[in-house]
């Protein structure tokens, strides 16, 4: 099964040669690249031109959308030509040994499998105690609460058949899309499972994600997958 891996990328010239050259240096069975520049007002539209002459698995992407993480997210999907889709993001927070296993459980049948932090052999290193709390406490209320077979619904590590992906229309505007995709993958059926992941705070730039201004968007898909249950 061909892997996509898509990288949203937003200012990232800091940041985007180290994660590329490390994802081609880690996975060593076929993938391509799609790398979707975000509205970049730095270099990180020169580097990646420079990259996609250096490796030939890449793909080139503008996000000609409004600026934000979900439309550079569905940029990099309906770009993509890959059965299996991830992605991972440019700060090189996400642990890239977790893609193979990932893809082995794509293979083996399930249609989403969800990064976790929160379990056996996963970890949170670093960021905000209060963003980690939130995330803990999101994921393993809805376990309990809907029987969601993940831990860890707001983590954006995810894979995704292309067809769950195809199958959704996604609402989200910002980082809330990746909880967004599981929510409505599972009330739509698809087969989700979960892996233990290692996350760790980026070390160079600056994130854009901002708790305060996402956090009704995050509470809003929190309500709806529980009143969906409750009235389904």
């Amino acid at each position: 099964m061909k892997l996509s891996i898509v990288i949203p990328a937003h200012n990232e010239e800091e940041n985007i040669i180290d994660v590329v050259n490390k994802i081609e240096q880690s996975i060593d069975f076929p993938h391509e690249l799609v790398i979707v520049n975000d509205h970049s007002a730095d270099a990180t539209a020169k580097l990646l031109d420079a990259l996609s002459k250096q490796y030939n698995n890449i793909t080139l992407c503008e996000n000609k959308l409004s600026k934000g993480f979900a439309n550079a997210i569905k940029t990099g999907f309906y770009n993509a030509s890959g059965q299996a889709l991830v992605p991972i993001m440019a700060d090189l927070c996400d642990d890239l040994s977790t893609v193979k296993i990932m893809l082995d459980k794509i293979d083996a049948g399930y249609d989403v499998v969800c990064g976790c932090r929160y379990i056996k052999g996963g970890l949170r290193l670093g960021g905000s105690k209060i963003k980690g709390f939130f995330s803990c406490f999101v994921g393993w209320s809805l376990f309990f609460l809907l029987g969601l077979p993940t831990h860890d619904i707001a983590n954006a590590f995810k894979m995704y058949k292309s067809e769950v992906i195809k199958a959704i229309d996604v609402k989200s505007k910002g980082f809330e899309i990746s909880m967004e995709l599981a929510l409505k993958a599972y009330y739509l059926g698809f087969k989700i499972t979960e892996v233990p992941t290692i996350w760790k705070e980026r070390e160079k730039g600056k994130s854009s994600f901002k708790m305060l201004r996402l956090l009704p968007n995050y509470l809003k898909l929190y309500l709806w997958a529980i009143f969906k249950r409750l009235t389904g």
